[in-house]
């Protein structure tokens, strides 16, 4: 398999992954958490690394994942407060354990290949280069981690899709039912850090939340119905990974930022569409 067919296939697993998971943090008006827990996340893996003292642990991502709860955890009890907005919530939350967490890299990995600007802005075209054999076959990690997301996502959603959907929607029958729609929201919210960690570990946090955010806004200016905006969100992000990767050879550019602005084109397009169908119907009334 060629280095570019990798790249595509690899962006296309993962913006389907976030994609999907997108689709209910706009609904839940939470699609700037993404932010948050992208940033925060750091913290886990850096005092998961003081543990183990390995780069390539499983536990980095348990200790990623438990930062990105707690970062929910935070926003959620400042937001409950009144006295704080969630919006400012999360601005909080996210400069304090970042914050943090480059404190303590600069501070006790200086001579460790532990780089907060590689694990920002990410470079897919290195995707193909790290590779993990699996039953004598060499594969890109990324394409293991990628389609590993990408199935656990589907499974939660298409399992529990009834259960999210009335919890999103309509929390007192969640609870009349007795679905505890707080039990979904932090299976959601784990699903969304174990995500953001794969993701940027292979496209960088910057690409990550592009992916998150973008295809879901989207497709929810097109359909309001839950399901068909699933499936339009993944469709955008899979779009937008192949515009985006030929668009960067073409004009040989970074892949991770073309196909991020691809996905602001596609946005800004459907958006002005939206506005121009509705002036259209204002001047026929």
């Amino acid at each position: 398999m060629s280095a570019g067919l990798t790249i595509q296939i690899i962006a296309i697993l993962i913006s389907v992954a976030c994609a999907l998971l997108g689709v209910f943090l706009v609904l839940r008006s939470m699609s700037m958490l993404t932010d948050a827990i992208s940033h925060t996340v750091l913290l886990g893996i850096v005092l998961s690394f003081f543990i183990t003292h390995k780069l390539d642990s499983p536990l980095l991502i348990v200790g990623a994942t438990l930062t990105g709860l707690l970062t929910v955890y935070f926003v959620e009890v400042l937001s409950d407060s009144k006295l704080v907005k969630e919006d400012a919530a999360i601005g909080i939350v996210l400069s304090i354990l970042f914050s943090v967490a480059i404190i303590l890299i600069s501070k006790y990995t200086a001579n460790i290949h532990l780089d907060i600007d590689a694990v920002l802005l990410g470079e897919i075209a290195f995707a193909p280069f790290h590779t993990t054999e699996i039953f004598g076959f060499k594969l890109a990690t990324g394409l293991v981690s990628g389609l590993a997301i990408l199935v656990v996502n589907l499974l939660f959603i298409t399992i529990f899709f009834k259960e999210i959907k009335i919890s999103i929607f309509d929390k007192a029958l969640a609870l009349t039912l007795g679905l505890l729609p707080e039990v979904f929201h932090y299976l959601l919210m784990t699903l969304v850090s174990v995500t953001s960690v794969v993701s940027f570990d292979i496209v960088g946090a910057t690409l990550m939340i592009s992916f998150m955010v973008g295809p879901a806004t989207t497709a929810y200016m097109i359909s309001k119905n839950l399901k068909t905006m699933l499936v339009y969100s993944s469709l955008i992000g899979i779009i937008s990974s192949i515009i985006g990767y030929h668009l960067a050879v073409f004009l040989d550019v970074s892949i991770s930022g073309s196909i991020a602005v691809v996905i602001g084109i596609i946005f800004f397009i459907v958006l002005f569409g939206k506005r121009f169908k509705k002036y259209v119907k204002m001047e026929r009334a």
